[in-house]
This record gives C-alpha cells, sequence and structure tokens, in this order.
C-alpha cells in the first residue's frame, strides 16, 4: 500500500510543467526515494525504471559517449518498453553507481527536453564531489526525508483529525479531546519514526517491537554502506561517531566523547561524512544579527540531530543495552516532562522544521548560543521570517522560565517568538521590563503542529 508523502504534489508540479529538467531526487537511503518515483509513474502510459545496481548492464550504455538520441533507443529494447516524450517516465535508481549516468542527465534536458527523467541514489554527495561537470541549471534536484507527523497520521488514516487540527491556531485552540489524541500520536511518532518501512510495520500490526527490528536492520544497512564512503575513512570510526552523535543529540557535539582515542581531525571527517550521507543533521550556532543567518554561522559550534527519532532510540539501545524506562518516558511521562528531560522534543521540532520546508533546496537549521565564559543562554532553532529573525524554543515552562528567550529576544531587538511544546495552541504577551517595557509576543504551537507553524512562517 502507498503512503502519501509531500515530496507527491511537488514531483506531479513538475511533471505537469510545459518545460521541465532532469529531476535529481536525493536524500539518504530508505526514506521512500523509489517508492515515490514509481508512484509518479502511474501518471504516465509507460513507466521505465532502471536500476544500476541490481542492473548494471545499463551502464555499458553510456559509454563511449553520452549520446542520449543513441542511449535512449537501446535502453527502451533492453527494457522493452517504449521510450517516448510526453508518455514515459524514465526512472534510473542507484545512479550513484554509474559517474557517466549522472553527467548524462544533463543532456537530456539539451537533446530531449520532453521526456521525463528522474534519478536517485544515495550517497550521491559522495559521487558529485568527483565529478567535474554536474549539469548546474540543467538539472533540479529534490530533497527527500523521513516521514513527517503529518504524512504519518495519514499513513494512519488520521487525515479528518489532521484537518481538525490544521484549522486551529494560536487565538483557536484545540478541543481538549483532540489536543490529547494527537499528543498521544505523537508520543507512538517519537518511536516509530518516519523511516517508510517502519511506519508501515505500524499501520500492520501496532507492534512497537516489530517496528524496532525493521529500525535494526535499517542502522545495519547504513552501517554496511560505511566502506563505500571514502576508502581512507575506518569504518569503525565512522559507526562509533554515528552512536556518539544519538548520545550527544541536541548538545553542542564533543569530538573528544567519540570513543576509541581518535584524532579531533580523523572524527571531524568522519561526522562530515555522515551529514554528507543525511545520517546526521547539523544545527549550526549562528550569531543571528541578521539575514542570511548563514553569514554569522560558527561551524565549530554545533549540534547534531540524527535523521530519523526511531533510528536514534535503536541508537542509544545499542550503547545502553536497554531502553525500556526511556520508551516508558516517552509514552506516559508529563507533557512538561516529555519536552524538558531528554532531546527527543528538541530533535523531533528540529526535524519537523526541516522537513516541511520545500524540497526544492537543501536547508540548513541554525541555533543561538551566547559564547561568553560561563554564559547559559541558549536558543533552541533561530528562522528567518518576514525580513527578521524568528526564535523558536522548545520548552514546556511558562513565561518566568524563558530566560535565554528573553535575554535574546532583548539583544536582537525582536518581538515575536514560537514557543513549541505540549501545550495546546495559544499566545501571550511578555512585558520586558529590562528593555523600557518592550512587549515580546509569543505564539504557542503544539509539537505535534509544527507543519502550521511552518505554514505560519513561510
Amino acid at each position: 500500500m502507498y503512503y502519501e508523502r509531500i515530496i507527491d504534489h511537488h514531483l506531479s508540479e513538475w511533471a505537469a510543467r510545459s518545460s521541465h529538467k532532469p529531476v535529481l531526487l536525493r536524500g539518504a537511503r530508505q526514506v521512500g526515494k523509489s517508492t515515490a518515483v514509481k508512484h509518479l509513474g502511474e501518471q504516465f502510459k509507460y513507466f521505465v525504471e532502471i536500476n544500476l545496481e541490481k542492473q548494471p548492464g545499463y551502464k555499458t550504455l553510456f559509454q563511449p559517449d553520452l549520446d542520449i538520441k543513441r542511449i535512449v533507443p537501446q535502453m527502451a529494447a533492453m527494457h522493452g518498453t517504449p521510450i517516448i516524450p510526453g508518455q514515459t517516465l524514465l526512472f534510473i535508481d542507484e545512479i550513484q553507481d554509474c559517474q557517466e549516468a549522472i553527467m548524462a542527465l544533463r543532456f537530456f534536458k539539451e537533446d530531449m527536453p520532453d521526456l521525463h527523467v528522474v534519478a536517485a541514489g544515495s550517497l550521491l554527495e559522495f559521487v558529485l564531489d568527483d565529478i567535474p561537470t554536474f549539469g548546474v541549471g540543467r538539472i533540479h534536484s529534490m530533497y527527500m526525508y523521513p516521514m513527517t507527523f503529518d504524512e504519518f497520521l495519514l499513513a494512519n488514516g488520521e487525515k479528518i483529525l489532521m484537518d481538525a487540527r490544521n484549522q486551529a491556531s494560536p487565538a483557536s485552540p484545540l478541543p481538549i479531546p483532540l489536543h490529547d489524541k494527537l499528543i498521544s500520536l505523537l508520543r507512538t511518532f517519537m518511536l516509530v519514526g518516519g523511516m517508510p518501512e517502519s511506519v508501515a510495520k505500524w499501520v500492520e500490526t501496532h507492534d512497537y517491537l516489530q517496528c524496532q527490528e525493521v529500525q535494526d536492520d535499517i542502522i545495519t544497512g547504513y552501517e554496511a554502506d560505511f566502506p563505500k564512503y571514502k576508502k581512507k575513512v575506518d569504518p569503525q570510526l565512522l559507526r562509533m561517531t554515528m552512536r556518539s552523535a544519538a548520545r550527544q543529540a541536541t548538545k553542542k557535539f564533543m569530538y573528544s566523547q567519540v570513543p576509541g582515542e581518535y584524532k579531533t581531525a580523523d572524527v571531524k571527517k568522519a561526522l562530515d561524512l555522515l551529514i554528507k550521507a543525511n545520517i546526521i543533521i547539523p544545527v549550526t550556532h549562528t550569531n543571528a544579527n541578521g539575514l542570511p543567518l548563514g553569514d554569522e554561522r560558527d561551524d565549530s559550534v554545533r549540534k547534531m540531530l540524527l535523521l530519523d527519532t526511531g533510528l536514534m532510540l535503536r541508537l542509544l539501545n545499542m550503547l545502553m543495552g536497554n531502553i525500556t524506562e526511556m520508551t516508558t518516558h516517552i509514552l506516559t511521562s508529563t507533557a512538561a516532562d516529555l519536552v524538558n528531560k531528554g532531546p527527543m522534543a528538541e530533535m523531533l521540532a528540529g526535524l519537523e522544521l526541516l522537513h516541511y520546508r520545500t524540497p526544492n533546496l537543501q536547508h540548513e537549521l541554525f541555533y543561538w548560543v551566547r559564547q561568553a565564559k560561563n554564559a547559559t543562554a541558549e536558543v533552541d532553532y533561530v528562522m528567518p521570517h518576514d525580513m527578521h529573525i524568528l526564535p523558536f524554543e522548545v520548552k514546556a515552562g511558562v513565561q518566568g522560565g524563558m530566560k535565554s528567550l528573553w535575554d535574546f529576544m532583548r539583544e536582537k531587538e525582536l518581538s515575536q517568538a514560537i514557543r513549541c511544546s505540549l501545550e495546546n495552541y495559544g499566545e501571550f504577551d511578555y512585558t520586558d521590563e529590562k528593555a523600557a517595557g518592550a512587549i515580546r509576543h509569543v505564539s504557542i504551537f503544539p509539537l505535534y503542529a509544527i507543519q502550521t507553524a511552518i505554514c505560519s512562517i513561510f
């Protein structure tokens, strides 16, 4: 059964354009890239799927030259399916296995502009680094991630509930029974995560243990890929770095905490490769004095998120031996404890903030921390909004427990902020007596409503 994904709308919109570049669909392994393209293929009269990993014979078509008008008829003959512009979707999967095929994408736009071509692959960033000309301006990249909470709701048949939530706002909260039901589903989502196979297993069985088996297999698959990353990087160091990132999630990443007495330079290289593979998502400090936020970034001060909450819990299980207590905490703790104790809420919020934005760009996450000696002020995320900076705090505390946010807003002279928690929608004004009575307006969005928060921002 196919579960609706955010990327579907963007792919369908691309397919309907009179002028379209070949699409390169990028993202970590097993986030659903191939399945989404196959679903798109149902809109076409013909669908031709070529997997260069399973069908290496197709690689020879891209030699000795990249003449698309020669390659396409030969491809059609080998597949036994017509490849006709306007009628066929050509899908080249695992394209990272053939550099020449990646280089050929640009010529589809030049020589067969009416043919719909989608390519996908994992570890593409490593291959693209080694290609001298990638076809800038002739290829359109889209980025795909694990499933969002909204996609999880749809997979579980909760569209009516999702639609009701979308009608709510800080000025018009949800009825308590709907709020409580969404909180319950969000707790489940934290454990199941957004990897499509894990979500499908949950929909089928409602068994957390079976979902964990799926997650363990995915992690094993990721680790099996490590020897492919770069020949000079120790796969064991990659494993240790990934596990350490799980342990340090939402804290400033410390290279020294990676076990094994590795050199900092080697750990940094391993971490950068895991980021390129889209397994780890960095959240980078910015001074946040203006836009764009990246102009004042400091890559030496970063927090790390794993690409999926479910996978992070399985990695922690490998580190700690048993996470029964943590699982119980997620399922039964009070709203305040779930948000304020442990990294899960902050990590989930960051991933959701990333996943709901347009897939046509590779977005970054930023946060702010005061770097003065003995400083403790930190704002979880900062985002651009209407030519201003918008602080985004994940917190369950009341107004008096948000000192870092008030310090940040006072220093940057900001009047708007978002608090994300397990409270219902709401809003309040804070009178900042330390800034001549300036009014700070805070909109409250529940953790289950990051999508509606994003819609209010962008």
